[in-house]
């Protein structure tokens, strides 16, 4: 079986989401709370060169840190981005899913099925009640 890495934070319903849609295949994966166990700069830089996507996409654009240090001015460059969410790790947009197939941000959480190595095993329903896997595991979004 392959490993399955989440850049977690439980506090957002869409990474909750997204960890179970990844245990509903059958994985357990990787559970990291980046919160409290931030990736360092190399690593952040490399996981949002493998998302295939700007550090702008990676940076959560809500909440005080972020108007705090006015992060929306585009003066800020790319590097400078990447120290304040490895200050702040809040910051980092979440969650980030590795696995063999790919590296992906996952907003909204059902993006993960397109890099999961099984398929699901279970009808699925996010948090809000949207149904995502039918009871025969089809990917109904």
């Amino acid at each position: 079986m392959s490993t399955v890495t989440i850049y977690h934070n439980p506090q957002c319903g869409t990474s909750r989401n997204t960890l179970a849609l990844i245990r509903n295949a059958g994985i357990e994966p990787q559970v990291i709370h980046y919160v409290e166990t931030p990736p360092t700069r190399d690593q952040l830089a490399q996981l949002v060169a493998a998302c295939g996507v700007s550090v702008r996409e990676v940076l959560r654009s809500k909440g005080e840190v972020y108007d705090g240090l006015k992060l929306d001015d585009v003066k800020w460059t790319d590097g400078e981005l990447l120290d304040f969410m490895v200050a702040h790790p809040i910051l980092i947009n979440r969650p980030i899913v590795v696995t063999s197939m790919g590296t992906r941000l996952c907003r909204p959480s059902e993006l993960v099925l397109d890099i999961l190595p099984q398929a699901q095993q279970n009808a699925f329903s996010k948090e809000d009640g949207e149904v995502v896997i039918d009871e025969k595991g089809r990917r109904l979004v």
